[in-house]
C-alpha cells in the first residue's frame, strides 16, 4: 500500500470519527505539590470539539486523494 493511499484512509477514518464523536476529552495535570510523604495533585479535564466542517473536509480530502492517486 502506497503512502498516499494510507494517508487517504487515515483522513477518511479521522473524519468519520470526528463526525461520530464530535470531539474528545483529555486530562491535564495542572498543579502538583509534595510535602513530605503527602502528595497533592489537581487534574483538569478538558474537551476539544471537532467542528463538523473539519470532519467533512477530512473525508473529502481523503476521497479526493484516493481518486486522484487511483487514476495514476
Amino acid at each position: 500500500m502506497s503512502g498516499s493511499k494510507l494517508l487517504a484512509l487515515v483522513l477518511i477514518v479521522a473524519g468519520v470519527l470526528g463526525l461520530a464523536y464530535g470531539g474528545f476529552t483529555y486530562t491535564e495535570d495542572t498543579h502538583r505539590a509534595k510535602v513530605g510523604p503527602i502528595e497533592l495533585s489537581v487534574s483538569d479535564q478538558k474537551t476539544v470539539n471537532v467542528p463538523i466542517w473539519a470532519g467533512v473536509g477530512a473525508i473529502l480530502a481523503g476521497v479526493v486523494l484516493l481518486v486522484v492517486r487511483g487514476k495514476n
